[in-house]
């Protein structure tokens, strides 16, 4: 178990009578990271979260903030956390500033000096003296991370957070979020079924459905596996083709597939560098690692073995490709 991770699950499972709502869900959160929580709606996201502050109960597993088991030492637990479940809600009549002087006095040890440090974080300065009630929907959600992270809690977990805004709220939002986490060291988890939030968002993301953790995948490998390229030669020699692949492929393993029945000419070949994935009715279709190179590269080998090259066609498969090929095709949007 890693000391430095600031949340952690361990198998953690829901039940309520005889319907399993999360299944055994594991992962561990790391200080200073935007971590994200992405499945379609209904997947569990929100009874994750209400499970991490205390709100819902776990049937089985556990949940260890700052090292603290929630069941266990719940007070000593929440002391690290911030959260922001479903809309942050305040006395509208009172003034933004008002609402966070309220929720300071609950807790011993926010000074005034904390106060306006969080208020100049989240730009509220120019209207933290008007009344709640003309605030945007925007506007309301800043006065929420604000009052979320007076204490200086260790992670700030936030359900949904993106929902209602306009796309100048959500930039903002998502801008402040990685500027906490920067400045402020903070562990930062969001939930969303909105892929192209995350994407610009989170550092890492945990994929569920039905209740199911299905990966943790970092974006910069997301990314980088984004950066393969799947490339279909139309040729008139599917053999020689084959060759000149595995000769440019060298000595790494390489498997070739039986042809299908219903296409016999159709091959396979993989290694690590290069992939031939599948060749049917003259197209010979490649995965490439190296970026464009690899493509003309592959083109002139193809030439000098003979072999006629009559279209290149690219298809580069995108972070979307890769979620839809998790969730098995199941809505992500």
């Amino acid at each position: 178990m890693e000391s430095n991770c600031v949340v952690q699950l361990r198998n953690v499972s829901k039940r309520i009578g005889s319907k399993t709502i999360i299944d055994r869900l594991s992962f561990d959160v790391q200080p200073g990271e935007v971590f994200g929580f992405l499945g379609p709606n209904g997947a569990g996201k929100t009874t994750t979260i209400r499970m991490i502050v205390g709100l819902m109960s776990t049937t089985e597993g556990e949940i260890l903030v700052k090292g603290h088991n929630i069941k266990q030492d719940f007070e000593q637990a929440m002391r690290h956390v911030g959260a922001i479940v479903e809309n942050p809600e305040f006395y509208k009549f009172l003034s933004g500033y008002q609402n966070l002087q309220h929720f300071a006095r609950m807790i011993p040890g926010i000074t005034e000096e904390r106060l306006q440090e969080v208020i100049a974080l989240v730009k509220l300065d120019y209207r933290i003296h008007d009344k709640v009630k003309t605030y945007s929907l925007g506007m309301r959600q800043r006065l929420g991370v604000a009052q979320a992270i007076l204490h200086r809690p260790s992670v700030l977990i936030l359900d949904e957070p993106t929902n209602g805004l306009d796309p100048e709220g959500i930039r903002e939002l998502r801008d402040y979020l990685r500027k906490l986490s920067r400045e402020e060291g903070l562990a930062v988890i969001v939930s969303s079924h909105l892929l192209s939030e995350m994407e610009l968002m989170c550092d890492r993301v945990a994929i569920i459905q039905n209740g199911k953790l299905l990966d943790v995948r970092s974006f910069k490998e997301m990314q980088s596996e984004a950066g393969r390229v799947e490339v279909q030669f139309d040729v008139d020699l599917l053999d020689a083709a084959a060759q000149a692949a595995e000769d440019l492929v060298g000595n790494q393993a390489i498997q070739q597939l039986p042809a299908k029945p219903e296409a016999p000419n159709t091959q396979s070949l993989a290694s690590g560098s290069l992939d031939l994935a599948e060749a049917a009715g003259g197209i010979l279709t490649v995965t490439l690692t190296e970026g464009r190179e690899q493509i003309a590269e592959l083109n002139a080998q193809l030439v000098r073995a003979g072999v006629r090259v009559y279209g290149i066609r690219i298809h580069n498969k995108s972070l979307e490709d890769q979620f839809l090929e998790i969730t098995r095709g199941n809505q992500i949007v």
